[in-house]
Formats: C-alpha cells, sequence, structure tokens
C-alpha cells in the first residue's frame, strides 16, 4: 500500500526496512539488535532462534531505530510529501504525528502466520531458501512460524487494533482488494479529495 500510494500520488517512498542509519554510527556494544546481521554466526542461527529471541530482537531492533527514523523522516519531509511503512510504536507516534497522518493495517495471527511467506518480497525469498538450506527444513520452518506467531501475537494485535489510530483490518478474502484499500488509505490521509 505504501508504494502504491507513493507512486498514484508522488509521495516519497519510504518502504519495509528502509536504510535509515547513517553508516559508521552503531556498533555492536551501542546497538547489539541494528549489529545482529554482523554478529550473527550465519543464516541459520538466524531462522533458528527461539520466537523469544526473535520477538525480543525485533522489539529491540524497533528501539534501536527510533531515533534515527524519526530525524530521517524529519530531514525527507522537508522537501516533499513522504509516505513510510514505519515499526514505530504507536505510544511515540501519538507524541509526533497527528491521527490522519497514521494508518494501522492488520492481519489476525493466523493470516500473517499462513501468508508469510506468499510475497514476492525478496526478503521473504531469501529467508525461506536459508530454511530450506537447514539440516531438518519442516522443524525449521515450523520454528519460523512460531516466531511469526510470537511477534504478531493476540497482545501485540490488539495494542494496534486498541491504538486509537484509523485501522484496518485484513479479511481472509481471495477478492483482490488492493485498490479498494488504496482508496480508503487515500482518504484517510487526505490524498483524494
Amino acid at each position: 500500500m505504501v508504494k502504491m500510494l507513493a507512486d498514484k500520488y508522488g509521495l516519497v517512498h519510504c518502504g519495509e526496512n528502509y536504510d535509515c542509519v547513517p553508516k559508521g554510527i552503531t556498533n555492536p556494544q551501542t546497538h547489539p539488535n541494528l549489529c545482529y546481521f554482523q554478529t550473527m554466526k550465519n543464516w541459520q542461527e538466524f531462522v533458528n532462534r527461539t520466537p523469544q529471541q526473535y520477538s525480543n530482537w525485533i522489539k529491540g531492533t524497533t528501539q534501536e531505530l527510533i531515533e534515527f527514523e524519526i530525524m530521517h523522516l524529519i530531514s525527507v519531509s522537508q522537501r516533499q510529501k513522504t509516505i513510510v511503512d514505519t515499526n514505530i510504536p504507536v505510544n511515540i507516534l501519538h507524541k509526533i504525528a497527528d491521527y490522519n497522518q497514521v494508518a494501522i493495517m492488520l492481519s489476525p495471527q493466523s493470516m500473517s502466520i499462513k501468508y508469510f511467506f506468499d510475497r514476492s518480497d525478496l526478503d521473504k525469498v531469501f529467508i525461506k531458501e536459508q530454511i530450506m538450506k537447514s539440516d531438518n527444513p519442516d522443524k525449521t520452518m515450523e520454528n519460523f512460524l512460531a516466531c511469526m506467531a510470537e511477534c504478531n501475537s493476540i497482545e501485540v494485535y490488539d495494542n494496534f487494533l486498541n491504538s486509537g489510530f484509523f485501522t484496518i483490518v485484513r479479511e481472509d478474502n481471495p477478492k483482490d482488494t488492493k485498490e479498494e484499500t488504496l482508496e480508503i488509505l487515500a482518504r484517510h490521509f487526505e490524498l483524494a479529495l
């Protein structure tokens, strides 16, 4: 949706996991989660972490990124309207953004797990390849999906759902709703008046 909105309305697109951390600023001592890829043994370690380890890494990375992401967005948005796929926590978003500047898109946990690898996203393709290279791909896949379940727990879901921000909940529907969702978001962001 972020890419589609950026393309349609001429916005700067900061997609998921965009690079907002200046080179040479982080190190494993001060930013262990942001530097995980520098310190991990190999990709098998990555895909075989316990669900709690994976969830802690996601939460830690989110916290370590906040200041860099906000600085980057302030800088970019001074020149042009910007749209971002972000993990900035809702308590911070309430301090820095208005209601019409935030939309939360949720999928029930079962869907987020079921369809996690059904995207052409290069990161997802790479992770799936690493899982298939493991000694026991079925066990590794089961573990990795348990990691996704932990990150998309009912507690996390409810936190977003009850955040006070505009929220769209995806339904498990074979119908392509991208254009419909795009229009709903454009109206919410006051792009389509």
